[in-house]
């Protein structure tokens, strides 16, 4: 199974192995190991229900509390600045 969001491969090995104690030892380091962890995201659905994807916790993570649109609206933003500033002299 891959990320709802971005189809990259989730790591369905590290599901329960997350530490708060290593993650406060090993704080922004730690956490870069747990990118590919499967999360579950909400997504609105029909009648004020929500739905469900999985996706990966830097993409949860990333999107927040963001609908879908929202969030692919940020990423062509950020996308755009990006290439701006890297074809300015």
């Amino acid at each position: 199974m891959t990320d709802a969001e971005d189809d990259d491969p989730l790591d369905w090995s590290l599901v329960s192995t997350y530490s708060n104690e290593a993650s406060r030892a090993g704080r922004t380091a730690y956490k870069l190991g747990f990118a590919a962890l499967p999360t579950v995201d909400h997504i609105p659905g029909e009648a004020g229900r929500y739905g469900f994807v999985i996706c990966s916790w830097r993409t949860n993570d990333a999107k927040s509390d963001l609908t879908q649109g929202e969030f692919v609206e940020l990423c062509r933003k950020v996308f755009a600045r990006a290439d701006r500033v890297s074809s300015s002299p």
